[in-house]
């Protein structure tokens, strides 16, 4: 499980293993792992196992008999879809998502669904539905959120890749906490159809270990759904291939001020920046130090708007899946008051958010176009300890503000719709990993990706595991 999805693939084509053997040892892993992590949703072993035996030796689909697991907010079918909610714990789907049905038609094979927060609001996952999941480098900390499930299953070795979404930083988020590749994709690359025709702030992709299975698996899921609103242009060569390409000598602005004033900076979240700066000069690139123009006030307020629109919208569809009305008893506290809070907004204040939202967004990318790339702190704290972040505090929209001070350098690229990756490039001292951001240019995934496999060539990390999976399996 900690070989690439790529190499197992080609174990599989060639005869080396079957499918069914490596589903067995993913399901092996799940069942020795997963009562410590809490990983998991949902194990569908017959179905994983069923779908494994009908791939056979010389199957050419990229990826097929390769295990992986959906996060528990898309459709899988046959497989319970929740969004980390009670009010939907029942709701078993009748259809795939698009990531899911491109996932299975490139010969992947769902063992299951990983765990997020109640709605994916939070970067942590500790719904109440589910309990916490945990980080495998420390069993005491958050694995990140809201793909915090997929990356601890990833981070410890129960599968190789797995599936999220991001629409505040919830790939890239645990992506760092777990030492892991998480690559946001630039808006409208993977459709979000059936359900929607795009989002201004959410997209889909995966947790990896390396920079080659992210590009190759970008090429399954990118492109256009019939009935897409928006779509990001195709590149001119795959991204698998982009990804192989040596980048010319680069031009990189490089920060470590926080897009919200307030967030403190551990000080070992900005040596990163530094260290990985002079890695970039050391290969030939140009780093510049800037202070890009995002300490606006009322951005956060401007983002919680329209975040909480969409959170908001999804707790309507919860309810109409159950047949009633949501009430408070059926989500923790904080996701009552997102939904009390848009409800109570008026259709003129929500709409005028997102206009504002959309302009900082342009400013922001007009001030980083004479740049190739942007390097910032992936986190602005360690992990935090499970329990940080309380759902049900006396005050639990204190606790959504608070959380965006762990976070403050991802959501602004989801308001821009810039790709950007999380890299595992160092670990720090205390044991846990320590992850950097690189924002590309608008749908400039490849150039980014190349930039990325550079790094990852010259500091390379997949042979990094935690405790937990060095003693586990056989």
């Amino acid at each position: 499980m900690f070989r690439s999805a790529l190499e197992l693939a080609g174990m599989v084509r060639s005869g080396e293993i079957s499918a069914r053997e490596l589903v067995e040892t993913s399901l092996e892993r799940i069942e020795e792992l997963n009562p410590a992590l809490n990983a998991f949703a949902q194990v569908a072993p017959e179905r994983a196992l069923a779908a494994a035996d009908a791939i056979g030796q010389g199957d050419e689909r990229p990826f097929a008999g390769v295990p992986v697991a959906i996060k528990n907010n898309r459709p899988a079918e046959g497989l319970r879809l929740t969004y980390g909610c009670e009010l939907m714990a029942k709701n078993e789907c009748e259809y795939d998502h698009n990531v899911t049905r491109r996932l299975k038609a490139a010969g992947f094979v769902v063992v299951g669904t990983t765990t997020l927060p109640e709605y994916g609001i939070l970067p942590v996952s500790e719904a109440r539905i589910f309990g916490p999941t945990r980080n495998p480098w420390d069993l005491g900390r958050t694995p990140g959120g809201s793909s915090g499930g997929a990356a601890a299953a990833v981070a410890s070795g129960m599968l190789p890749v797995a599936h999220g979404n991001d629409g505040g930083g919830s790939i890239r988020i645990p992506a760092a906490c777990c030492g892991l590749v998480g690559l946001k994709v630039a808006r409208g690359r993977i459709s979000t159809a059936p359900e929607l025709g795009d989002s201004p702030l959410v997209v889909d992709g995966m947790l990896t270990r390396s920079v080659a299975d992210t590009a190759a698996i970008l090429d399954v899921l990118a492109g256009y759904e019939s009935g897409d609103a928006t779509w990001a242009p195709p590149p001119p060569q795959p991204f698998a291939r982009l990804a192989e390409q040596v980048p010319s000598p680069l031009r990189i602005a490089a920060t470590t001020l926080p897009p919200t004033a307030d967030a403190a900076l551990d000080p070992t979240c900005g040596q990163v920046v530094a260290d990985a700066s002079e890695l970039l000069r050391s290969l030939g690139h140009t780093v510049e130090e800037v202070d890009p123009p995002w300490q606006v006030d009322g951005l956060s307020e401007m983002f919680g708007v329209v975040f909480s629109n969409h959170i908001a919208l999804s707790i309507a569809y919860s309810g109409v899946v159950a047949g009633r009305e949501p009430t408070a008893e059926d989500m923790e506290p904080m996701s009552w008051a997102i939904f009390s809070m848009i409800k109570q907004l008026g259709a003129i204040e929500g709409l005028a958010a997102a206009a504002r939202l959309q302009s900082f967004a342009r400013r922001l990318v007009v001030f980083l176009e004479p740049y190739d790339a942007l390097l910032t702190p992936a986190l602005a704290q360690r992990p935090l300890p499970i329990g940080t972040l309380d759902t049900a505090a006396p005050d639990p929209m204190s606790t959504f503000t608070r959380s965006g001070l762990f976070t403050p350098f991802t959501p602004v690229f989801n308001a821009s719709g810039q790709p950007a990756i999380s890299l595992p490039l160092y670990q720090g001292e205390d044991g846990l990993p320590l992850g950097v951001q690189l924002v590309g240019r608008p749908a400039g995934e490849g150039a980014l990706l190349a930039l990325a496999a550079q790094l990852e060539q010259a500091v390379p990390w997949r042979d990094r595991r935690p405790a937990i999976a060095q003693g586990a399996g056989g």
